[in-house]
C-alpha cells in the first residue's frame, strides 16, 4: 500500500478565506487523483502544492515555460519519492472563477486535480490527449462532488 504526504504551503493569496479549511479539501482532492492513478508502485512518496499569487507564479512561468504572464497552475514532475510539485496563482483562480461563473473552491479543486494528472504524465498538447485528461478530470471531480468544469464550455 502507498502511503502519500500531501505538503501544501501557503505563500499568499487569501486562500484560507477562500476556502473553509483549505488543508484538508486540497489533501482530499489530491489523493482522488492520485488514487486513479494505476501506476504508482512506490510505498512512501511525497507531493508538494503551493498556494501562491499571480507574481510568484509568473515568474515560474516565465524562468520554466517562456511565457511573461501568470499562469492559474503549473506543474513540475518529481524524481523518486517525490511525485512534484503543484503552483497554483491566487489571482488568476480567482478571476477565472469569477470569469466562468464557478465557485473559487470549484475551480481550485479541478485545478489541483488538472496540476496531479499532470504530475502523473497527462497533457493537452493536442486534441486526443486534452479528451483523455478532461475525461480523468470530470470523473474524479464528479466522485468528489463537482460538476463538469467543462460543462458550459462552446465546443469548438
Amino acid at each position: 500500500m502507498t502511503n502519500v504526504e500531501i505538503n501544501i504551503t501557503r505563500l499568499s493569496g487569501d486562500w484560507s478565506k477562500s476556502i473553509t479549511g483549505y488543508k484538508r479539501k486540497i489533501e482530499k482532492w489530491c489523493m482522488a487523483a492520485i488514487a486513479k492513478n494505476t501506476s504508482l508502485k512506490k510505498k512512501d512518496v511525497s507531493l508538494s502544492v503551493v498556494l501562491a499569487d499571480d507574481h510568484f507564479v509568473h515568474d515560474l512561468n516565465h524562468t520554466y515555460r517562456g511565457k511573461n504572464k501568470p499562469t492559474n497552475v503549473l506543474s513540475f514532475k518529481g524524481e523518486g519519492q517525490e511525485l512534484g510539485d503543484i503552483i497554483l496563482a491566487y489571482e488568476t483562480v480567482k478571476k477565472e472563477a469569477k470569469a466562468q461563473g464557478k465557485s473559487f473552491t470549484a475551480h481550485t479543486a479541478h485545478l489541483v486535480v488538472h496540476g496531479v494528472l499532470h504530475v502523473f504524465g497527462h497533457d493537452h498538447e493536442n486534441e486526443k490527449e486534452a479528451k483523455v485528461m478532461e475525461k480523468e478530470e470530470v470523473a474524479i471531480l464528479a466522485k468528489l462532488g463537482f460538476t463538469s468544469p467543462y460543462a458550459n464550455e462552446v465546443t469548438k
